[in-house]
């Protein structure tokens, strides 16, 4: 487990080094009519969730997340990090000796089969009242999923269409840029433009418990049929003032997905070859976490 708090310590330093600029930047801590500075305020929130199981079987799965809200002047900064790892053991017994005389001896050997990392911050400022402009850029990793780094800069603007005691929506429209590195190629890395759309809803229910869902599009404008979708539904149940249990179900589609290596086999069994063939296209995460607001 040392590599993915490594990792996620790494994306922490960033996450705080970004708050940083933003907390330094004059223009972000006054109104643009008022003759006093205003000091920005940010609230945070941490997510961790872990699954430990051991005896016969043993695996591990290891889930944090932060986001961080900054509201100064006109403008909103909302910075996201997050990291998952899983691990699974698998234990195979043998016995040495004879029928009547034996040890039993163990052989482990532990896998990842899950990890993923992500970091990412956006700029929100009003137009109007209901227009909004915003730019963001984010970097994720997902080798499970065929990509070693994914950088993406986006930029748009967007409507909010309601914010009130029941909740809120809003729609944004962007255009993005886009360095993907493949895992395994072809092509090793590529870079593209492309648009965005986007939605984010919040629905109260009662005093502590709300529900929300935020999806994003991301489509290739070289290639249309080149798109993805990321959908995350969440239920989050108040337990006292700071605490949280918060239950989410995500969906990640990419309907052209990257490539991964396959063993070959042929007529007479196993080969020492192996061939390029599309990973699965949908990936599915579900999780039940501990969040704590300071």
């Amino acid at each position: 487990m040392n590599r993915y708090f490594r990792v996620f310590n790494r994306l922490s330093v960033a996450c705080v080094m970004v708050t940083g600029l933003a907390l330094a930047t004059p223009t972000w801590a006054q109104e643009a009519d008022a003759t006093e500075e205003q000091a920005p305020k940010w609230t945070h929130r941490a997510e961790l969730s872990y699954v430990q199981t051991g005896g016969n079987a043993e695996a591990s799965t290891l889930g944090l997340r932060t986001t961080s809200t900054g509201t100064a002047g006109a403008g909103t900064v909302t910075l996201e990090a997050g990291a998952l790892r899983a691990e699974t053991t698998t234990t195979s017994r043998f016995a040495a000796g004879t029928a009547g005389s034996f040890n039993v001896r163990e052989d482990s050997v532990t896998d990842v089969t899950a990890e993923n990392y992500f970091f990412r911050g956006r700029y929100d400022r009003p137009i109007s009242e209901r227009l909004f402009w915003f730019a963001g850029a984010g970097w994720e990793r997902n080798e499970f999923a065929g990509i070693k780094n994914r950088t993406q800069i986006v930029g748009g603007v967007g409507h909010l269409w309601y914010d009130n005691e029941e909740g809120h929506f809003r729609t944004d429209y962007g255009v993005t840029y886009t360095d993907q590195e493949n895992v395994v190629g072809p092509p090793a890395s590529d870079t593209f433009a492309g648009l965005r759309l986007g939605w984010d809803y919040l629905r109260p229910f009662g005093a502590n418990t709300s529900y929300g869902n935020v999806l994003l599009v991301d489509i290739n404008a070289d290639e249309t049929s080149d798109y993805r979708v990321d959908m995350i539904n969440w239920l989050d149940v108040s337990m006292s003032e700071r605490m949280a249990l918060k239950i989410s179900l995500q969906f990640l589609f990419d309907n052209e997905p990257s490539l991964g290596l396959v063993p070959l086999f042929t007529a007479g069994g196993p080969t020492d070859a192996v061939v390029l063939a599309p990973l699965d296209d949908l990936d599915t995460l579900f999780t039940v976490a501990l969040a704590i607001d300071f």
